[in-house]
């Protein structure tokens, strides 16, 4: 997860109805986030060939205050897959933003440091990589890794007035600490104009979370 930070105001074009950007410390961030989707199911089923398949995601933060409840959650500028099913099935269910690529990814995991690499081809092969320590530690209580970690709704701009909301659940993850990094990605191909400024940015934070099993719970239109 590289995490930067961003003008709000490049983001809310892309804010959902019915949301607010969810800020840490005063800073509003955009997340560029790699990771496998191993044992994947569709409502229970395991779909052949389609269980284990790398994503590249950029996702910002919002809130949504529901009756005396804020649930905070994330927005998806884009999700990038090796799969055109994955893509077509997303869109249609969660009416996300996924985008079919050619894609790979590198996992080195050594006795004191892990390798961790996710490349993708647009008409250049990205590459997202970070080394880190083998040594797994809990997240500090209210830091920028708890933050970014810690939101478990999603919610996609359907339109001007609608946006559908849906839950994420997972246990809380643990980190390892960074050693290094790699981050060769043209933004303004992959997500646009209102990105190419992180071409030359540098990442506020970036860390490595252990994963877990996630469900990601049918959703519904916030009225």
């Amino acid at each position: 997860m590289a995490n930067y930070v961003i003008d709000p105001e490049i983001l809310k074009p892309f804010l959902p109805s019915k949301t607010e950007l969810d800020f840490y410390q005063g800073k509003c961030f955009v997340s560029l986030i790699g990771f496998m989707f191993l044992n994947t199911k569709l409502k229970g089923i395991p779909i052949p060939f389609h269980q284990n398949f790398e994503e590249v995601n950029l996702r910002f933060y919002v809130r949504h205050q529901d009756g005396n409840v804020w649930k905070r959650g994330t927005v998806f500028i884009k999700e990038i897959v090796p799969k055109p099913i994955i893509s077509l099935v997303a869109n249609a269910i969660y009416g996300e933003h996924y985008e079919t690529r050619k894609m790979n990814h590198y996992w080195q995991i050594g006795r004191d440091e892990l390798e961790v690499e996710y490349n993708w081809k647009t008409t250049k092969w990205n590459q997202f990589s970070i080394k880190a320590s083998n040594q797994m530690i809990e997240m500090d209580a209210e830091s920028e890794p708890e933050f970014i970690t810690e939101h478990y709704w999603g919610y996609t701009k359907l339109g001007p007035e609608t946006t559908s909301e849906y839950g994420v659940e997972h246990p809380k993850w643990k980190i390892y600490p960074t050693l290094g990094y790699n981050i060769d990605v043209d933004f303004e191909e992959n997500y646009g104009k209102d990105f190419s400024f992180l071409d030359a940015a540098v990442p506020n934070s970036v860390f490595l979370a252990e994963g877990s099993e996630i469900i990601v719970r049918e959703g519904g239109n916030l009225k």
